[in-house]
């Protein structure tokens, strides 16, 4: 998948409209007027929510007679979803690194700590 895809895929997902209609439609198709039902907002609102999902390639439309049903399309869903993998595997890899380092520290910490009680204690018995 492109960047360019991929950030319209991206900016899509970013509304919570558009994420609650992608959700309705991962239940089946439905037509606009279906889609806006849960919504306070307006025909021409949701249209320009569907618009920002199509040109995203989330959803496509087809004819039925009078009625233009909406269809989930689920590829741009899992292109999302293996970037997001790949870049948790990156992430994961760093955050093991980071705590490796972090308890490398603390048994330093915890050495260094030691040897100076031992030094003391020696000294406070002779």
């Amino acid at each position: 998948m492109q960047t360019d895809e991929l950030s319209s895929t991206f900016a899509a997902l970013a509304d919570p409209t558009r994420r609650a209609i992608l959700a309705r439609l991962a239940t089946g198709d439905a037509s606009v007027g279906e889609l806006a039902d849960p919504f306070d907002m307006s025909l021409p609102a949701i249209s320009k929510h569907l618009k920002v999902l199509e040109r995203a390639g989330l959803i496509t439309r087809s004819r039925d007679a009078q009625s233009r049903p909406c269809h989930l399309q689920a590829t741009p869903l899992k292109d999302v979803s293996l970037w997001i993998e790949r870049h948790r595997a990156i992430w994961e890899r760093r955050l093991d690194r980071l705590d490796s380092y972090l308890q490398e520290l603390k048994a330093r910490e915890t050495a260094v700590r030691k040897t100076k009680e031992t030094r003391h204690g020696r000294k406070r018995s002779e």
